[in-house]
């Protein structure tokens, strides 16, 4: 993402947040702001840094802030590929709702939501 990208989504209401080891990049967040009632909250782990609890940690944090806004659900996505992404949100609760591909991509998203 170029930092346009990030000053745009910020704009919108987005929360960005980056994980750090020290002073290396292991993960990041993006919470977007509720619609319908329900926030997306995306916690992203580098694959040599996962399974630490910087998924969970991320995740934590993310989930505070949905609360924070008032969410009555949450949601998340994950590429259908990420087969860790896939059990972590189902570890904390989520269930599928929606499996797509984006106009002019070649990549499976999948959709999960969790009642608060």
């Amino acid at each position: 993402m170029s930092a346009a990208e990030a000053r745009e989504r910020l704009e919108r209401g987005y929360r960005l947040e980056n994980a750090y080891l020290g002073d290396v990049l292991v993960g990041c967040s993006t919470v977007r702001p509720a619609v319908d009632g329900a926030v997306t909250v995306i916690a992203r782990v580098l694959p040599g840094f996962r399974r630490r609890g910087f998924g969970k940690a991320l995740y934590e944090r993310g989930l505070a802030h949905a609360r924070e806004q008032g969410a009555e659900a949450v949601g998340t996505c994950v590429l259908a590929v990420n087969e860790d992404g896939l059990r972590f949100a189902g570890r904390h609760g989520f269930v599928e709702v929606e499996r797509y591909v984006l106009d002019g991509g070649n990549d499976e998203w999948v959709d999960l939501r969790l009642g608060l």
